[in-house]
């Protein structure tokens, strides 16, 4: 028989909630439905997360195209210049949709949180979260809550996929882009990558840098709008531009060439990036894309971008060539040309 020892009962559910995220928060008990009730629904306050089922119910005509897309964001850190998390994760989305001509309607939304997250982010998150919903015209219909161990996470990853409504017959995609097409940019390049790295690594800049994040769909609505004959969309995220122009290029098995001189560029990004020896063209965006377009339709089409806020800096960059198939040249000022290509190793800054 065992020797008399002291026993201790403890309840394995705190009995205090607290303000920080804890284990109990997703294992679905009072914990969890007190955290969906006290800062996650209230923050995004929708009728369909209302009903708390297994999944949301969406009208949608029998003979609609839809688009569907999904994401994940790991951003680090949570909050910058010009937005967080929650912004980016529904930013994203809404521009892969866009990016498929498609109108953006509904959103889901995912948590993954860290034990000992603070209340108080998490609820900054999700305001801003419902704010860029709000903004871009989606709505936020089901999601879900996870809960890691300390350690196991960094402080919030949100996972979101997107449905949206395609009412145009454009066959978008690279394997419609056409030799002649001109490569219209919606704005300046590398402000998104070259923000988040300002903050993270504690550089202090002369001139406030804000992300370029934002929902494209409003521009890129005006084009199907005004009947422009879109061949091709791409959002400019990881890899920036540059990369973007070598996928479109390989998978449509032409060749683009574009000009340096006509690519806009932030002077603080610009500055940043010669200092630290990166190039712009290859550093992340969240708010900008490039259209191909037939030439003869290009200024009309840049007339209709630079009519949107997110277009003001709309420019023609280059034009797609019968060349040798997946080659993108960059042509200088001084008239040389080099070999412009995606990454071979690690992305500098990293975005996530």
């Amino acid at each position: 028989m065992e020797p008399d020892r002291e026993i201790t009962l403890a309840c394995p559910v705190p009995f205090a909630e607290g303000q920080k995220i804890q284990l109990a928060h997703g294992g679905g008990g009072r914990l969890m439905h007190r955290l969906l009730d006290d800062v996650i629904l209230p923050a995004l306050r929708k009728d369909q997360l209302a009903e708390l089922h297994d999944c949301a119910l969406v009208p949608t005509p029998a003979t609609t195209r839809l688009a569907f897309t999904t994401d994940s964001y790991v951003v680090r850190p949570l909050f910058f210049p010009g937005g967080d998390i929650g912004t980016l994760a529904v930013n994203g989305t809404v521009n892969d949709l866009a990016m498929g001509g498609a109108r953006p309607v509904w959103l889901s939304a995912g948590f993954i949180l860290e034990e000992g997250l603070p209340w108080e982010i998490l609820r900054r998150v999700c305001q801003s979260l419902r704010q860029a919903a709000d903004a871009a015209g989606v709505s936020i219909v089901t999601g879900d809550t996870k809960v890691v161990e300390r350690g196991k996470g960094d402080g919030i990853f949100i996972n979101t996929s997107g449905i949206g409504v395609v009412e145009h017959g454009l066959p978008l995609g690279p394997r419609q882009v056409r030799p002649g097409d001109a490569i219209l940019l919606s704005g300046d390049v590398g402000r998104h990558g070259i923000a988040l790295m300002a903050v993270r690594e504690g550089i202090r800049l002369e001139t406030a840098l804000e992300s370029d994040c934002a929902p494209l769909a409003q521009p890129v609505r005006r084009l199907v709008d005004a009947d422009v004959p879109i061949h091709c969309l791409r959002d400019l995220t990881r890899g920036g531009l540059a990369s973007a122009l070598v996928e479109i290029a390989e998978a449509s098995a032409l060749a683009i060439q574009v000009h340096e001189d006509r690519i806009p560029v932030h002077d603080t990004v610009r500055a940043v990036c010669e200092i630290l020896g990166l190039d712009a063209l290859h550093v992340a965006n969240e708010g900008r894309f490039v259209a191909f377009v037939p030439s003869e339709h290009a200024e009309r089409a840049l007339e209709i971008l630079h009519g949107d806020p997110l277009g003001t800096d709309a420019r023609q960059i280059g034009n797609v060539e019968a060349g040798e198939p997946g080659r993108v040249t960059l042509r200088s000022s001084f008239g040389t040309t080099r070999i412009l290509d995606m990454l071979s190793g690690e992305q500098l800054p990293r975005i996530c």
